[in-house]
């Protein structure tokens, strides 16, 4: 199985998910994409593009020795389905978690506007001090905000700034997905949390039917529903992927 982390994440972010799903028998491999923490991007204005990213990524999926599970979040999962319509089309199944059709929207599309305007005006050191204020109400360990500053500053700010303009702009190719999906035989599942602020449920829930996908909603949590309700989001992945493993096998 292979793990797509979203903007501004890291492998990191999949870290409540790697033991239960290990157990369940599955090997699991998380990434950090080109510019994405400890993994460097020499030519981050080229190396960044999603397509790009997804070239990366279709190269991971055709080293490994059987196909993979992948399940890419938010802006991962606009990767993870660009690897697909490109040709990456031997895969046991793909998750879409908190991922939606286009570009992002609401109140998330508002911050990565506002983010981005400030990267411009004033640089990565201004960005980084105004998350933290958007987000001083939250009681976050030491320990966490200090690996969070770390990744942040260890990725490409350069990166940062092509990775936001792709989830602001990213056009919808659902049809381009749902196309390639059927060709290849792939099992889908768009799941999301319940209070997602990133792409509304519905907008989800619309994708999904497209799709033809298994749609699921993960309670109790928001946007990153595998730190979130890692539990719910855990049981939820055993479920669809022991039953694409059997569907794969048969």
């Amino acid at each position: 199985m292979v793990l797509v982390p979203g903007l501004t994440g890291s492998k990191e972010d999949f870290l409540p998910l790697l033991v239960p799903l290990g157990a369940a028998g599955f090997d699991v491999i998380a990434i950090d994409q080109r510019g994405q923490y400890e993994s460097h991007a020499p030519d981050p204005e080229r190396d960044c593009a999603t397509e790009a990213l997804a070239e990366d990524l279709g190269e991971i999926i055709d080293a490994l020795p059987r196909p993979p599970h992948l399940l890419g979040h938010s802006f991962g999962g606009l990767v993870a389905r660009a690897a697909v319509i490109a040709g990456r089309r031997h895969l046991a199944s793909l998750t879409l978690l908190s991922s939606g059709p286009a570009g992002i929207v609401g109140p998330r599309r508002v911050a990565l506007r506002a983010m981005r305007a400030l990267y411009d005006r004033r640089g990565i050191e201004a960005v980084w001090a105004a998350m933290r204020a958007a987000d001083a109400g939250l009681d976050t360990p030491p320990d966490r905000l200090k690996f969070l500053e770390q990744r942040f500053f260890a990725g490409s700010d350069v990166g940062l700034r092509v990775m936001c303009d792709g989830v602001l702009d990213e056009a919808d190719r659902v049809d381009e997905l749902a196309d390639a999906l059927r060709s290849g035989a792939i099992p889908v599942l768009v799941a999301h949390g319940d209070s997602d602020n990133a792409w509304p449920p519905r907008v989800q829930a619309e994708m999904a039917r497209r799709l033809g996908a298994r749609y699921a909603q993960i309670p109790g949590a928001a946007h990153e529903p595998a730190t979130e309700n890692s539990e719910a989001t855990v049981a939820l992945l055993r479920e669809f992927l022991l039953d694409a493993e059997g569907r794969w096998a048969a």
